[in-house]
């Protein structure tokens, strides 16, 4: 939940940025569901193993 104020400082500092985030729930206000936290956390370690072979990629192509 703080990658646009960490992006902003890093901006402001000179330094290149990549934000990544992964939605673990997307919290629509007309379809709250009450929180499922092992869902949650089964929706984080998916994004988790698909960002582990998708940012060696995109390092790659940042050289």
């Amino acid at each position: 939940m703080s990658t646009v104020p960490e992006c902003i400082v890093a901006k402001h500092a000179g330094l290149r940025t990549l934000g990544i985030s992964i939605v673990t729930d997307m919290c629509l206000p007309d379809s709250l569901e009450p929180v499922d936290l092992p869902k949650i956390l089964e929706v984080a370690a998916i994004g988790g193993e698909r960002l582990s072979q998708l940012i060696p990629e995109v390092l790659k192509k940042l050289k």
